[in-house]
Parts: C-alpha cells; structure tokens; sequence
C-alpha cells in the first residue's frame, strides 16, 4: 500500500502503541460481548485480558505497522455456548471494530482539547498532537479493515450470518485461498481509496460532533 513508501517516526510510534494498548481491547471487546451473550470460550482460552502478549500476531502487528492495517490472533468463541448464536456471533464481532471507533473518538476528543491550549509550539508539544492524529487515523482505519467481509476479519463473520448455507460453506471451506489472495490485495493500493474515503467520512463525523471541546478550552483556559 502507499503507506509503506511514506512512514515516518510518529506514525509508527502511534502504530506501535495501536499494538500494545488499542489491538488488546479490541480483542478484549470480542471476548467480553462474547461472555455477555453466554459463551465463556474466549475467557477460559485467558483471552478476556487487556495483557497484549495474549493476543498480538506476529503477522498481523508487523502489517500494522507498516501499512496502518492488521490484526491479532482471533478470539476463539463456541455460538454453541450463546443464548442466540446468531445475534451473538454479529455483536460478538462487530464489538471490536466498535471498540477502535470509540477509541478514535476518545483520542480526538483530547487531540482537539490539548490543541486548543495555548501552549507554545515546541517540538514535545507537536510531537503529542501528531502522535494523538496518528493514533485517531490508525483506529478508523483498523475498524473500517476489520469490517471488510474476508475471512477472517470480524466482517466476514457477520456476512456469514446473512448468507445461505451454501455460500457459508463455499466461505469456510475456501478461506485460506481467499486469505491468501487478500493478502496480495493488501500489499497493493486498491484498498486505498474506498477505506480513505469511508475514513474520511468518519472522521468528518467525529470531528462536528467534538466541536464543543475547544469550546469547551477555551472557556477554561480563555
């Protein structure tokens, strides 16, 4: 993707603190929702844990780091156990991407606070904000990856909830082929424009609806 001929010091930083603390909760989402709908397979698996070493993938962190997009090891869960298996499924995996938006959002509300302080531009200072920017960036764009419906990203599992048997099996029994060539897909900017443009949206959003935060700065700091 073009981002792997445009990294820089910041946004790996943010990429690798993406790793450490948000790729943990978003697996902790899945597990958690996944508890909440009667399935204790991902607790009992000690994956209901905030603990990074318990769910980073090599693969995965490394591809994150170079091109803002990857995944950690799946959070294994028996719809068997859930009191609805198919609701459970869906919110069970849509939890995760969830949990990175609401990080963004997070993260954007303090970019936007620290920025409206009148503080004097010094290089810690900017370093901050542009870590905060990277850090939103990365999180939208992990939810918008994640719900991409390819095996085995979180999208994948609640399209197999929509789709008749066949087409589930079709899935099931392709998904290394189909990984493989995602993969390949991955490597090239074809993904780009689509998830920049839905990110963009996104942040858009996010960022009329943290309008109130230099407002609300100002009036402290004035």
């Amino acid at each position: 993707m073009n981002s792997l001929f445009n990294l820089d010091l910041y946004t790996v930083v943010a990429r690798i603190i993406i790793i450490l603390l948000i790729l943990p909760v978003h697996e902790f989402a899945h597990a958690f929702v996944a508890r909440k709908c009667g399935d204790r397979t991902a607790e009992l698996s000690g994956r209901l844990t905030f603990n990074p070493f318990s769910h980073i993938d090599p693969i995965g962190a490394v591809l994150l780091v170079l091109t803002g997009f990857g995944w950690a090891k799946p959070v294994p869960i028996d719809p068997r156990h859930m009191r609805n298996p198919r609701s459970g499924i869906i919110w069970t995996s849509l939890a995760g991407p969830a949990s990175n938006l609401i990080a963004a959002f997070l993260a954007l509300i303090l970019y936007r606070f620290i920025y409206a302080i009148p503080f004097e531009a010094t290089g810690a200072y900017l370093t901050v904000l542009y870590i905060f920017s990277a850090f939103v960036s990365v999180n939208i764009g992990l939810a918008l990856f994640n719900l991409i419906p390819i095996p085995p990203l979180d999208g994948s599992k609640v399209l197999m909830q929509f789709l008749p048997a066949r087409a589930v099996m079709w899935m099931q029994q392709n998904q290394m082929v189909i990984s493989i060539i995602f993969l390949v897909v991955l490597c090239t900017d074809i993904l780009d424009g689509p998830l920049g443009w839905l990110g963009n949206w996104i942040f858009r959003l996010f960022f009329l609806a943290t309008d109130w935060v230099e407002l609300l700065a100002h009036a402290i700091f004035g």
